[in-house]
């Protein structure tokens, strides 16, 4: 069995919404994100993607693995890609947000592809 669990983490507000994400926002994350960092500049707009996999043996034994994707908050959307938090969210290293970057380059470098990275070298340390 596999599990997944996702969410976003942002300095300015003490690591809200984290595991959260998708209920503080309702369906509304990019205007929840930017409503919530109004006047909030800086070091405070950090923010990190966290993605926990868990798989789970039919004796019980657990392996996970966990993948961050960080940057920041942008001050206003750009790109219609992806979902959620990805039109205001910047991965360090990169100038647009994960809405303009597209699929391609999220299917290589988000939280979820290095938590099942993660996740598969925890496997074959255990196998």
């Amino acid at each position: 069995m596999l599990g997944e669990d996702s969410g976003l983490e942002i300095d300015g507000l003490g690591g809200r919404p984290g595991l959260h994400s998708s209920r503080s926002a309702a369906g509304d994350e990019v205007g929840w994100a930017l409503r919530e960092l109004e006047g909030v500049h800086g070091d405070a707009r950090r923010a990190r993607y966290v993605s926990e996999l868990v798989a789970l043996s039919p004796d019980g034994t657990q392996v996970r693995g966990t993948g961050t994707l960080a940057g920041r908050i942008a001050e206003a959307p750009s790109g219609a890609g992806g979902f959620g938090f990805d039109p205001v969210f910047v991965p360090e290293g990169e100038e647009q947000t994960v809405g303009e970057l597209g699929d391609e380059w999220k299917a290589q470098h988000s939280h979820r592809a290095n938590a099942a990275r993660a996740l598969l070298r925890a496997l074959g340390e255990t196998g």
